[in-house]
């Protein structure tokens, strides 16, 4: 591990000249007496490291000096998908190995490359969870990941909203959706879907399996989710929304709210409008058009706006009594 590091140390000086011990220390994930002993090391070794002392000091390579070591391991280049996302590349314990990935490519890019490389990455950032929300809990991520790549059998007790059921899956693959793993995996002679937050237990059998053969898995999570929208998504609500409610559906509601928005009738004399809204059942639907609040009145189907009159009334009864 301290091989790794120090070529690291080596390669982020070499990519991005001077540095001080408290931002190499960041970088590496280590402390700064630890940066103030591996860069002995390095100069111990012949790398001809310069200290500048200063509030403007820091360390830096001798000018002209260029390491030739930036070939890169199996494990660093099967790392180099998650460039861009430093969460889930620490989610699957590839944190380190995509870092000395990432400095290793861009020591061997050519100088005006590597400058158009950091001045990307100085300008975009990818953060994939959404907003308010925290990440799950995926304590057994790194091993589903290592059974992932491996082709190897697991055996796992996984959480249901009807309980805990045990079953022995061939995982196929992980995907990220809006800041959650799933794992898509085989079982009982059937690809399934599981969050990977879910899972209770995680054991390897010992035994391998084969891939099916042409399973491609951004081809079946694309129709997965397609086929999970529509079952989803099979009620339509006729909504009136004012000038702020139609602002807020989009925000609400997501890729429906603004296919809703895109039919919308045209707007009375004080801008409200009428728009079909696809909707979930009708339990589901009541707790999310209650969101729009004020700005919102249902018009139909009549179950639904009985549904949502009869819950704004129990919390007018309720918030009327006080406590």
């Amino acid at each position: 591990m301290r091989a790794d590091r120090l070529l690291s140390l080596l390669l982020l000086l070499q990519n991005r000249g001077l540095m001080t011990a408290p931002e190499l220390a960041a970088e590496l994930e280590v402390s700064v007496r630890t940066v103030y002993r591996d860069i002995e090391a390095l100069g111990a070794s012949g790398v001809p490291v310069r200290a500048e002392r200063g509030p403007e000091g820091g360390y830096r390579l001798m000018e002209g000096y260029r390491t030739r070591l930036t070939g890169l391991t199996d494990a660093e280049a099967g790392s180099l998908f998650l460039a861009g996302l430093p969460g889930p590349a620490r989610d699957l314990g590839l944190g380190a190995v995509l870092a000395s990935a990432q400095l290793k490519v861009e020591a061997a890019l050519p100088g005006e490359l590597a400058d158009q490389a950091r001045r990307v990455r100085e300008r975009f950032h990818l953060d994939a969870p959404a907003w308010f929300r925290d990440a799950d809990p995926v304590p057994h991520l790194e091993r589903i990941s290592g059974a992932v790549w491996e082709r190897r059998v697991l055996r796992a007790r996984y959480r249901r909203w009807r309980g805990e059921v045990h079953r022995e899956v061939c995982p196929l693959g992980l995907v990220l959706k809006g800041g959650i793993w799933y794992l898509v995996a085989l079982s009982e002679d059937v690809v399934r879907t599981y969050r990977v937050s879910r899972f209770q237990a995680v054991e390897e059998t010992g035994d391998l399996f084969t891939r099916p053969a042409g399973f491609a898995l951004a081809a079946y999570w694309a129709e997965s989710s397609r086929r999970m929208e529509a079952a989803l998504r099979q009620g339509t609500a006729r909504l009136r929304l004012s000038p702020r409610g139609q602002k807020l559906l989009p925000m609400q509601f997501g890729a429906a709210g603004v296919r809703a928005l895109r039919g919308a009738g045209p707007p009375d004399g004080e801008g409200w409008v009428e728009v079909e809204l696809s909707v979930e059942s009708e339990a589901v639907a009541t707790g999310d058009l209650l969101r729009l609040g004020t700005e919102a009145e249902v018009l139909g189907p009549p179950g639904l706006r009985q549904a949502v009159a009869g819950a704004v009334a129990v919390l007018a009864e309720r918030y009327a009594a006080g406590r």
